[in-house]
Parts: C-alpha cells; sequence; structure tokens
C-alpha cells in the first residue's frame, strides 16, 4: 500500500502550468515538521493534478497550511553530466486548504482523481444551499 498524509506549510508560492495536452499541474513544496516536537523539519515536493491543481493555483500561497493525501512517487532521470538522479514526490489524490489567500474566500476541496463528488470544506459536504451566491 502506498498511502501518504501530510499536513504542513507551502514554502514557496504553487507553480500552476499545463502539460502538452492541456492537462493542469500545480507543483509546491510543503514543510513539515516531524513528530514528538522534533524541531526537524523536511521539505517535500508535491504535484496535484486537474482542477485540484487550478484550485491550489487560486487558494494557495507561501505560508498557507494545507493537508495533502496522495503517495509517494520516485522517478529518474539521466543528468547532463550523465549520472543517473532520482526525484521522489508526493503525488497528491486531494488536497485541503486549511488557510488560504484570503479572508472569506471559501477553499473547496475536490479529489484530483477520477472520483466524483461535493466541494468539502473541513470534512463536510457543501450543498447548493450553503454557497452564498
Amino acid at each position: 500500500m502506498n498511502k501518504v498524509f501530510l499536513i504542513g506549510n507551502l514554502t514557496r508560492d504553487p507553480e500552476v502550468s499545463n502539460t502538452n495536452n492541456g492537462i493542469t499541474v500545480c507543483k509546491f513544496t510543503l514543510a513539515v515538521s516531524r513528530r514528538f516536537g522534533n524541531t526537524e523539519t523536511d521539505f517535500l515536493p508535491v504535484i496535484v493534478w486537474r482542477g485540484q491543481a487550478e484550485n491550489c493555483g487560486k487558494f494557495l500561497k507561501k505560508g498557507s497550511k494545507a493537508a495533502v493525501a496522495g503517495s509517494i512517487q520516485t522517478r529518474t532521470y539521466d543528468a547532463n553530466d550523465g549520472s543517473k538522479r532520482y526525484i521522489t514526490e508526493i503525488v497528491a489524490d486531494e488536497v485541503q486548504f486549511l488557510s488560504t489567500k484570503g479572508d472569506g474566500e471559501i477553499p473547496p476541496t475536490i479529489p484530483s482523481g477520477n472520483g466524483s463528488g461535493a466541494p468539502r470544506i473541513g470534512g463536510s459536504a457543501v450543498t447548493d444551499d450553503d454557497l452564498p451566491f
């Protein structure tokens, strides 16, 4: 089983771009403190796809607190000097915004996979009756 749950703060503003096929991708680094009051922090690269990627770019910024659920992925590439390089990343299935860019914004949490469902705020499903517009 490859499943990871993280809560941390973004180290810089998220970078949103599109693939050649037009799929939206968002990349950011999450600073996560280790357990039991340890002063060590891990800086973990996170990749988010499609609609959730667009929301991350819209609602998150440097310093925002976020919870990420996903899996760990490792890939390799050959560097210019001929050496093999390894990159380990968190591929997010879901990102929950625990703080956002501004006051009064509604931060949805939408699974980035094929699953469907209503947007969620703080673990509760949001219906049309809950929206202020």
